[in-house]
């Protein structure tokens, strides 16, 4: 009987631990059920600016930025300029080895003086011969070929002095003068260089006018070209300044465009005021253009555009024609709402009308998914 009873008791015990198991993993599930809803991130419908822009990257460059060549080929034999040295109009940058030219001088110097002398005994030989036609001793042809000869010495005279030009200028161009006043950019000859200007001039220097006043150019893509104007206000940064943003303004959209792979892109230069020289030629300049602002705008996030419920059907994921729509939570269930939209900026879209009004919240992301029921992970029960 002892036996027995202590049996009864064991199975009791053992039931109870059973019922309480299951009640236990039923309060689990619930749980896991009632978790498994989907719970979602809103953000509510507010009042501010709108600022819509078009980025674009460029390079700072000086207004005016001349590069200074050589007609004359030689070695250099003096440098008067430097790296970011200042210079004025007409200052001597570099001379060349003048040796050549001042041979080349000397020798049509003197086939100018053979041709003067030739011209002296021209002439004389024709007055001879225009008293002796007088006098009829000679014939007019002969007297003809006394008027050639001279015309042909004045002739060699021409060409000789214009030789003696050329060979003068081209000894003034080995003395390479700055044709405008302002600051040495680069110089890309170093002293005993040689250069040639055969087929093409070669730069030696590169002088920027006035670095204090510069320019971007950018390359806009045709679709939005359309809506940059002239003045419009440009921000941008570079990288040597990321926390410092600078201003600009448009200052010419400029007609010739750039095709490259069926992609059409125009020149969109940026006037740029640079009156502390913080900012250098070469830097890359990262640029927003404002094309349009609202202030004071009914304003929806983006990311409220962007959300769609999983449980949407096709036709609402299909695109709409009569604007987008925005989803607003009641209770357990998604509310879609149409709206028509305005600009943008990077995080809110102008509302122009819809069924909503500043403070709504408007939902913008699915916290979590549905969670697959799994009755046995996480529980065990041991037997003694």
């Amino acid at each position: 009987m002892a036996r027995s009873g202590l049996f009864r008791v064991k199975t009791i015990f053992i039931l109870a631990l059973v019922l309480a198991a299951a009640a236990g993993i039923y309060y689990w599930q619930s749980r896991a059920g009632a978790s498994a809803k989907p719970k979602f991130k809103t953000e509510r419908v507010d009042r501010g600016s709108i600022e819509q822009a078009i980025s674009a990257n460029g390079a700072l460059t000086p207004v005016v930025l001349v590069n200074v060549g050589t007609q004359v080929s030689g070695t250099v034999k003096n440098l008067h300029a430097d790296f970011n040295q200042r210079v004025t109009a007409g200052q001597i940058l570099a001379e060349l080895d003048p040796a050549l030219f001042q041979a080349q001088l000397a020798q049509n110097q003197a086939t100018l003086l053979n041709a003067q002398a030739a011209l002296k005994f021209a002439l004389a030989k024709e007055q001879r011969s225009r008293t002796l036609l007088e006098k009829g001793f000679i014939s007019p042809t002969q007297m003809d070929e006394a008027v050639q000869a001279l015309e042909a010495a004045r002739a060699q005279v021409a060409t000789a002095e214009a030789l003696l030009q050329r060979d003068r200028t081209n000894l003034r161009y080995t003395v390479i003068r700055s044709p405008i006043s302002g600051v040495v950019v680069a110089r890309n000859v170093d002293l005993g260089q040689t250069v040639a200007a055969s087929f093409q001039t070669p730069t030696l220097f590169q002088i920027a006018k006035d670095l204090r006043e510069m320019q971007i150019d950018t390359s806009i893509a045709e679709a939005d070209v359309g809506s940059i104007k002239v003045g419009q206000p440009v921000a941008f940064t570079v990288d040597a300044f990321l926390d410092q943003p600078f201003a600009g303004r448009v200052k010419q959209i400029r007609l010739n465009p750039t095709i490259q792979q069926n992609v059409v892109t125009y020149n969109v230069v940026v006037a740029v005021d640079n009156a502390e020289g913080r900012l250098l030629p070469g830097m890359t300049a990262h640029v927003q253009i404002t094309v349009n602002r609202r202030d004071d705008a009914v304003r929806i996030p983006n990311a409220a555009l962007r959300f769609k419920p999983a449980q949407a059907d096709e036709k609402e994921k299909a695109p709409r024609r009569n604007g987008p729509t925005v989803y607003r939570q009641s209770g357990e269930q998604l509310v879609p709402l149409k709206v028509r939209t305005g600009i943008s900026d990077n995080f809110y879209t102008e509302l122009l009308s819809g069924d909503l009004k500043p403070g709504d919240a408007l939902v913008t992301k699915a916290l979590t998914k549905d969670q697959e029921k799994n009755s046995s992970s996480g529980f065990r029960m041991r037997m003694f």
